[in-house]
């Protein structure tokens, strides 16, 4: 295209042009520009193509958690007949998208969220698949919905992964890691926890506001992301600590460290917090 259109071998290699894949080019001042990057890529797409899977959820604001660091290819998907390849500024899925099962955002072919969910199923670990329906119950579908999509695709892929994590999504959780905390609890066959819990003292007083509490024991858990690391958010979490261990409550906090690298040991001490 670029050479029916008058562009030289020499311009597609001059340093002002990023070359990203075998026939795709894109001038490099756009080259960290994400819808720059999608266009190109559709522009030597295949007919009927759409974007898929995380790249949709991107498209849909929806943040995918444990994805492999460096990885900035566009997610394709295209008929079953087409002979489009991965490459290395993209990865092709090969399977049909019927048409309700496609629409348009920011201009671009994509998959709806309902079938962006079913789609990552097939391709995200439980505890991301239930950080993705947290935040797509909470903002594009309904559980009826994604209960449609499975219905749809009651096989293949990832059916036994959505099964099992669409009844514990809940639209109130407030970030990807505290879904990713949330599944290990889940996964342990501990309790399930309450989302968002207001925490009082004996004269009705607010105290703080939990990520995940089980009431009756009188326990909290907060997963801590990296904005706890900030002076004021840290002192602020201490005063808060310390008022809601003084009304007798116990505390847990974890970071995506120990969420992450000790899985185990998040779980071992929310069990013997519960007992």
């Amino acid at each position: 295209m670029a050479l029916e259109a008058g562009i030289t071998d020499r311009q597609l290699r001059h340093p002002a042009v990023t070359h990203l894949s075998r026939d795709t080019y894109l001038p490099r001042a756009l080259a960290g520009d994400t819808d720059a990057r999608l266009a190109a890529v559709l522009l030597t797409a295949p007919p009927g193509a759409v974007l898929s899977h995380t790249t949709a959820a991107d498209l849909w604001d929806v943040a995918v958690p444990l994805l492999p660091a460096g990885d900035v290819r566009v997610h394709l998907t295209v008929p079953p007949g087409s002979r489009s390849e991965s490459r290395r500024d993209r990865l092709v899925h090969r399977t049909l998208v019927p048409e309700q099962d496609a629409t348009r955002r920011r201009s671009f072919p994509v998959t709806t969220p309902e079938r962006t969910w079913r789609d990552l199923a097939g391709v995200l670990p439980e505890g991301a698949l239930l950080a993705v329906t947290d935040q797509l119950l909470a903002r594009w579908c309904s559980r009826a919905d994604l209960e449609r999509q499975l219905a749809g695709r009651p096989t293949g892929r990832g059916c036994a992964r959505a099964r099992a994590v669409l009844p514990v999504a809940d639209p109130a959780a407030e970030s990807p890691m505290e879904s990713v905390l949330r599944w290990l609890v889940h996964a342990a066959g501990l309790p399930a926890p309450v989302l968002q819990y207001v925490v009082r003292d004996d004269a009705g007083r607010f105290l703080a506001r939990a990520d995940l509490a089980w009431p009756d024991q009188r326990v909290l858990v907060e997963f801590d992301g990296d904005v706890h690391r900030e002076r004021d958010v840290f002192v602020g979490d201490l005063r808060r600590q310390n008022r809601v261990v003084g009304a007798g409550w116990t505390v847990l906090r974890f970071t995506s460290a120990d969420t992450l690298g000790r899985p185990d040991d998040v779980v071992a001490g929310i069990r013997r917090a519960l007992r």
